[in-house]
């Protein structure tokens, strides 16, 4: 089994100590990437649940650089300690609350002198509990009752990491939810943002477990979203909801250190009664800030939010510099040990190195890419998922208007192919819409269909583009674009044929058209010329809408939806075949089941259907009422797969089993011929979700065997969230080579591999074709001077031989005449 498609931004990275590794939180572990390569090494595994905060042990000496240490807290309320070389756990604590923030202060007091006589080590963890009972009235027989349930709040605790138990009564706060804990980086202060106010404290010098603390409040109009201290003096940073940062000076003067107390005249900027010296607001941000953070000087304070824009302002003058067009939310600024790396985490899944103090940003981890939303007006297919079957990969439709050719076996991005351009803008309509997105089998060919909405019914567009790649290409070109492919229609599907290049397109406004491309190769380099594709023929049935288009699997028969009927055409001749049954509802996806006979449709609507349609027979073989969110079928034999949508009703919410806890949907493995499933599986986030068949390995084609037995196949299954896993549809786990895909990277860092090799791996031996096209003869010129310094320096003969030569073309021949 194989997983993947976890968020790289749900919370801060971490560096090494040599900064030669980034650690991000992805789900239940920590993935561990190069930050030369961007490649992922090696993998922490052991915790149950979403890993919530990752912390490396410093170095205290030079030396100290090659020490892989880290701690790692979870929402399985567990906190362990890991040697990341190796990887292994060594110790595991469980304080039995789900943890969403964690901070060590004594791992930062070390580097700032620390003691001598090592103390136990203390963490301050943001958890989840159990608040006091709320009483909520109930109507019971006419009768107003009260009812009692347990609601989750946050609390700041203490733990004991030496002793490896909570600190008894060291309770720091009661917040109404789990905040995000801020430290400085001295280790001297934590803090948390609360709506409107900011909770500080003041870590003792010498934590004890019955160590006391000071703490000071600060207050805002607005609710606050960001919090950063400074480096070296008592400066702190908020952003709020409405983009503005307030920098207080002189924070906790008497609280702290039993200052003087001053005026409030003598105080500019600070409300009520709040300890500190002054407050200075800043505006640059149009929407609320998500990121502070000073620098390691503490000279500037780099900012960033919805965006898509880092500022750094320089703190005594309040001028600014920027990072613009990052292209999504910025999430997360994390420093390095190395002064000259840095780290950004934006809401796009993606995680830039950026070079300092330029920012240039050098290389990208790139993480599956988020499900975005599709406006209400929009009807019809919308943002689906589409397998390459041969190579393991999927094709997903961005926000962004992008599409993201994703690896399954490997778990990070192969291309990424910018469908319009978009310029990035927090709060911005969205404009345009990516309806469908198709493959070819060989995934050489790719289509998309874009709709651009109108601005108050004037200037809807919709436009289909056909994109190619070449043989030893993994990015895609755009072949041709057809606007309105179907007049004033929008198209409803779209299918590749699986040998020709050939394609078929439906509209809802009753035709479908049969595309070709007409292209030709050169025979001096044996490459494409640019192609273009035109209608070849276009059909229609009694104007009903076409809903759904597909191929057989040798192409000699196309499939088109007609509302609720099937019709079967021949596409070399566009002729009308036959036409068989009828749904309750428009029929929306079409699939042939392999080389079988048979034909599956699927319905949606108040009377959803799932149908298998046998074409010798042309009459139905059996279906079932059910809700069909992706249809899967294999290409070699006679099973296909459904994903299920369980009615609300059937759901398993109340189920006593918390494996079954939000479990939305449920795989259907079928052998045509049978209507019992062979297998079913329940999975969560079924909504949105999509469903393939996987060759199990992506270097052969779907056609190719081993040792005479058909290739292996695994099944892929995506949720609403995009995360997802492969698995034996037959109940086998994966076969170690299907593993190995994952791990091929993570032995780049010791292969001894440099340069192009340690990237992208050897070179696979390929056999050059010779050029067939006849060489023309070399005829001596008989004007030498034009060519004779021609080409590169170091390639040209000696000075005595050119001078020579030159000067004997220049003078003039006598012939001799025999008498």
């Amino acid at each position: 089994m194989i997983t993947g498609g976890k968020s790289f931004v749900t919370a801060p990275p971490a560096f090494s100590n040599d900064a030669k590794k980034l650690l991000i939180c992805t789900g239940n572990s920590v993935s561990i990437f190069s930050t030369s390569t961007a490649l992922q090494i090696t993998e922490l595994e052991g915790h149950t649940a979403a890993v919530t905060s990752v912390i490396v042990v410093p170095a205290t000496t030079p030396a100290g650089k090659i020490l892989c240490y880290c701690w790692t807290a979870s929402l399985d309320g567990t906190i362990r300690y890991w040697d990341f070389s190796v990887p292994e756990s060594i110790k595991t604590i469980d304080i039995r609350f789900p943890i969403h923030s964690m901070v060590i202060p004594g791992l930062l007091g070390k580097l700032s002198g620390g003691n001598k006589k090592p103390l136990d080590l203390f963490a301050y963890v943001s958890a989840e509990a159990a608040n006091k009972q709320k009483k909520e009235p109930t109507v019971s027989d006419g009768q107003v009752k009260k009812k009692q349930r347990n609601a989750l709040g946050g609390q700041i605790l203490k733990c004991n990491l030496t002793e490896s138990h909570l600190v008894a009564g060291a309770t720091l706060a009661e917040t109404p939810k789990p905040e995000f804990i801020t430290i400085s980086p001295s280790g001297e202060y934590i803090g948390i943002q609360e709506k409107r106010k900011l909770r500080i404290w003041e870590v003792p010098g010498k934590d004890s477990e019955r160590a006391s603390y000071k703490k000071i409040r600060l207050h805002h109009t607005k609710s606050f979203t960001a919090l950063a201290f400074h480096p070296t003096e008592r400066i702190i940073a908020a952003g709020d909801t409405t983009g503005r940062i307030l920098i207080w000076r002189g924070f906790g003067n008497r609280t702290f250190s039993a200052g003087v107390v001053m005026d409030e005249d003598e105080r500019p900027g600070v409300r009520e009664d709040d300890d500190a010296d002054s407050c200075t607001t800043w505006h640059w941000h149009s929407a609320e800030v998500k990121i502070l953070f000073f620098s390691a000087d503490g000279a500037y304070l780099y900012s960033g939010g919805k965006e898509g824009v880092l500022v750094v302002w320089q703190l005594d003058t309040g001028k600014k510099k920027f990072l613009p067009r990052i292209g999504s939310t910025v999430f997360y600024f994390t420093s390095s040990p190395d002064p000259s790396l840095s780290s950004i985490s934006c809401g796009d899944n993606r995680v830039h190195l950026l070079q300092m103090p330029s920012m240039e940003i050098m290389k990208s981890i790139s993480g599956i890419k988020l499900p975005g939303s599709v406006p209400e007006l929009i009807k019809g297919p919308c943002s689906n998922l589409v397998f390459d079957y041969a190579a393991g990969l999927v094709a997903i439709p961005s926000e962004s208007y992008c599409i993201q050719v994703f690896s399954l076996f490997d778990n990070r991005e192969i291309t990424e192919v910018q469908v319009c351009e978009r310029n990035h803008q927090p709060g911005d309509e969205v404009t345009v819409v990516l309806n469908l997105v198709s493959l070819s089998l060989d995934g050489s060919l790719m289509s998309t269909v874009e709709t651009r909405l109108s601005e108050e019914g004037i200037g809807g567009l919709v436009s289909l583009k056909f994109w190619a790649r070449g043989p030893q290409s993994k990015d895609f070109s755009l072949s041709t674009i057809v606007y309105e492919p179907h007049r004033d229609a929008g198209v409803s599907g779209f299918a590749f044929h699986p040998t020709r290049r050939m394609a078929v397109s439906s509209s809802t406004g009753g035709e479908f058209k049969i595309w070709v491309s007409n292209y030709k190769i050169q025979q001096r380099d044996q490459k494409f010329q640019n192609t273009g594709w035109t209608c070849h023929a276009i059909g229609s049935y009694k104007k009903k809408p076409m809903t759904a288009v597909a191929f057989s699997f040798d192409g000699s028969v196309l499939a088109v939806a007609a509302a609720m009927v099937i019709t079967l055409w021949d596409p070399e001749k566009n002729v009308l075949v036959a036409v068989i049954g009828e749904s309750l509802e428009p029929i929306v996806s079409l699939s042939f089941i392999g080389k079988s006979e048979y034909l599956v449709s699927a319905s949606r609507g108040s009377s959803p259907q799932l149908s298998v349609w046998n074409m010798s027979k042309l009459s139905a073989s059996w279906s079932y009422k059910l809700h069909t969110e992706a249809v899967a079928c294999t290409h070699d034999d006679s099973f296909f797969a459904i994903l299920a949508l369980l009615p609300k009703s059937t759901k398993l919410e109340d189920s006593s089993e918390s494996i079954l806890h939000d479990v939305d949907g449920s795989i259907l493995l079928f052998n045509v011929g049978d209507p019992v499933p062979v297998a079913t599986w329940f999975v969560r986030k079924a909504k949105g979700g999509g469903l393939a068949f996987i060759h199990n390995n992506p270097g052969l084609s779907a056609n190719d065997t081993s040792d005479g037995k058909p290739a292996q196949v695994l099944l892929a299954y995506i949720n609403g969230d995009h995360e997802y896993v492969l698995f034996h549809p037959h109940g086998e786990q994966a076969s170690k080579h299907a593993v190995t895909h994952r791990e091929s990277h993570t032995e780049l860092e010791d292969s001894g591999r440099y340069g192009y090799a340690s990237i992208y791996g050897e070179l696979p031996e390929y056999k050059l074709m010779e050029d067939e096209t006849p060489k023309a003869p070399l005829v001596p010129s008989g004007r030498p001077w034009e060519t004779i310094f021609s080409g590169s320096s170091h390639n040209l003969p000696p000075l005595p031989k050119l001078c020579s030569v030159f000067l004997e073309s220049l003078l003039e021949r006598r012939t001799t005449v025999v008498e």
